[in-house]
């Protein structure tokens, strides 16, 4: 009998399984997501497919890879490069070793390298067999052979036992990590509920592989990571989308509107039709329309009538709504705009992660259109994201925008559920009598809250509350139809002033030593690396200061003042310097950018380089001219020309 493996405790891991398409990585993926959640661990993933629908199997395109870290103790990012790398055939090999670092774990499955699969991805050789990958740990694994071996005796044909080989992977991992297995194999036999044969199979190679790595003496060493210290509390895994849907749904009960949502699917939005449309019980109406541009008419359309009126959609679908969202800010009308921003123009990358809409969101509209906007920072933060939106919708009778995007939509993390009791009651305040100030029987339209500025919303059918809705413009107080350019003028400026006074929390800075010089300032997804680079630069002794304005219109009222208060500000985005550009014009500063349109979110290290180069003088940024991308995609921070912004 051979030795017991040496169990070596670490800290923090990040494992990345990819294969094909059709491999079901992101199933495997979220199934050791599941059990690592529920042993305790911190983690944060990142999913990561092909938008072709069919992509060629076995080659680049097709390739689908799920990456997840993990650790005993906080983290804010799915890690920068894998410690082990599953590759289930030679293309998800090639698309990923280089991400691998020396000496990294590499899990391979043998029999996907044929000369022919070789041959599609463009190896000359077998790299099991020429020494290209002797700077890794390399484990030959013949997963498919393997997993049909273990399902000989189940009479399943012997590709649909092949099929099963992505739990055998999963088996093998959740023995060298010491996971938990009653989760998953509950799991399969619910989603296999009306197929018992395929729900045994599964489970045959869930266990096989988690039995070959017990009796192989191929692996010397199995890992544990200890559980992670986090607040008491009630925790599930949960995604960004996932989250959003969940957070409309407790705006709808926390106001006493039934929610409405007009929606047409698009990549990476639909999960969060697909999830409220589970919730009926709640007063929740789903409608999947015909395209974009009905979705959003249905929704603006239920708010008239008295509902929570939501439409979720991508840039692409935040362009075709742009009319009908200009038409409820002229309604003014409640109306919750969620844009899970992907990568663009056109239909750009579907399935890849992108910052790009800001400005479509901020200036995306014809006349002048301001609407409040608001961007989530973490997947468990669209859930307060899209609570506060409503809040502001409802009180304030304004479409709100909310910015989410593909990085925190699909990533998922440990989310504290909260106590449903904590969730402040938002009261819509519908009209109920006239309120002419003449004291006649006459209901005013625009006759507007002077704290507030928000006009009264009366639902269509209240007696003596009959009133005029358009697209054209009406007159401040009586809602008639007016022409009159002083009005006009009065109008717009109301609307505007409006959408600036809504409160939102000053900026909070975090700047433990109080003697940085620099302060990154970033929005949506970009708070994981940005904070992750700042603790690696603070653990080399140096001072960096950071923030994250979550509130984009209107912007915190001290923003101004904390970005005066520093030598250099520095802005990373996943676009062309969108926000840098707005603080530049609006606050006067000489904000600098640092930017990535790749279709993947920044790394800590990556963003821990650049804080360094700033830090120590030494990155290559002019100040007249804007310097050509690096080959990562990124600008070297030079300041935006208004071509390119």
């Amino acid at each position: 009998m051979g030795t017991r493996p040496e169990v070596v405790t670490k800290d923090r891991v990040v494992i990345r399984f990819a294969g094909d398409s059709g491999d079901g990585m992101q199933l495997t993926g979220d199934r050791f997501t599941s059990e690592t959640a529920t042993f305790g661990n911190d983690l944060s993933t990142l999913p990561n497919f092909p938008a072709e629908i069919r992509a060629p199997a076995g080659t680049l395109p097709g390739v689908s890879s799920f990456q997840l870290h993990f650790a005993n103790y906080d983290i804010l990012t799915p890690g920068d490069r894998p410690d082990v790398l599953v590759a289930m055939n030679p293309a998800a090999l090639k698309a990923n070793i280089a991400d691998l670092p020396h000496g990294g774990v590499l899990i391979v499955n043998t029999d996907e390298f044929t000369k022919r699969n070789l041959t599609k991805v463009g190896y000359d050789a077998n790299p099991l067999e020429d020494d290209s990958l002797a700077d890794f740990q390399v484990q030959e694994v013949a997963m498919a052979t393997l997993t049909k071996g273990a399902l000989e005796e189940t009479g399943l044909s012997k590709k649909d036992a092949e099929r099963s080989k992505n739990m055998f992977a999963l088996g093998l991992l959740s023995w060298m990590y010491h996971r938990p297995h009653e989760g998953t194999e509950r799991f399969l036999r619910e989603k296999f509920a009306r197929r018992p044969d395929l729900a045994e199979a599964n489970i045959l190679a869930f266990r096989a592989g988690h039995a070959y790595g017990e009796t192989t003496e191929a692996f010397a060493v199995t890992y544990e990571v200890a559980p992670a210290k986090l607040a008491p509390g009630t925790y599930r895994q949960i995604t960004g989308n996932t989250a959003m849907a969940y957070g409309l749904v407790a705006a709808g009960q926390t106001t006493g509107l039934p929610v409405f949502l007009g929606s047409y699917p698009i990549t990476p939005a639909s999960d969060i039709l697909h999830e409220l449309s589970k919730h009926k019980a709640f007063g929740v109406t789903t409608f999947q329309a015909e395209d974009e541009i009905a979705g959003v008419g249905a929704a603006l359309g239920a708010s008239f009538g008295g509902s929570l009126g939501v439409t979720t959609t991508s840039g692409p679908g935040v362009a075709l709504k742009a009319e009908t969202v200009g038409l409820a800010v002229a309604l003014e009308l409640p109306l919750l705009v969620i844009d899970v921003q992907r990568g663009g123009p056109s239909t750009g990358l579907p399935t890849k992660t992108e910052q790009a809409d800001l400005l479509q969101a901020m200036f995306g509209r014809n006349g002048e259109a301001p609407l409040p906007i608001i961007a989530p920072q973490s997947p468990g933060d669209c859930f307060h994201a899209a609570i506060e939106a409503a809040a502001i919708a409802v009180k304030y009778r304004t479409p709100v925008m909310v910015l989410s995007d593909g990085a925190l939509a699909n990533g998922s993390e440990p989310w504290k559920v909260p106590d449903a009791s904590s969730l402040e009651h938002i009261d819509p305040g519908f009209a109920t009598e006239p309120n002419a100030p003449d004291g006649t029987e006459e209901f005013w339209p625009y006759l507007r809250d002077p704290d507030t500025l928000a006009r009264p919303w009366a639902i269509p059918g209240t007696p003596g509350l009959e009133h005029r809705v358009g697209g054209l413009e009406k007159a401040d107080g009586r809602g008639s139809i007016s022409y009159d350019p002083d009005n006009h003028d009065r109008m717009v400026r109301l609307r505007q002033a409006k959408i600036d006074g809504i409160p939102v929390p000053d900026l909070t800075v975090d700047d433990p030593s109080g003697e940085a010089e620099l302060l990154v300032i970033g929005w949506g997804s970009t708070y994981g690396p940005i904070v992750a680079g700042a603790r690696r630069v603070r653990g080399k002794g140096h001072n960096v200061a950071t923030a994250q304005i979550r509130n984009l219109n209107p912007m915190p009222a001290n923003l101004g003042e904390v970005l005066r208060r520093y030598t250099t500000v520095l802005v990373p985005e996943m676009n062309l310097g969108q926000l840098a550009l707005l603080l530049r014009g609006r606050y006067l500063v000489d904000a600098k950018s640092y930017t990535k349109v790749s279709g993947l979110p920044f790394k800590a290290e990556e963003l821990q380089d650049v804080f360094l180069d700033y830090l120590s003088g030494t990155h290559p940024n002019t100040a007249a001219t804007h310097a050509a991308p690096t080959t990562n995609g990124s600008s070297n921070g030079a300041p935006m020309t208004g071509a390119q912004a």
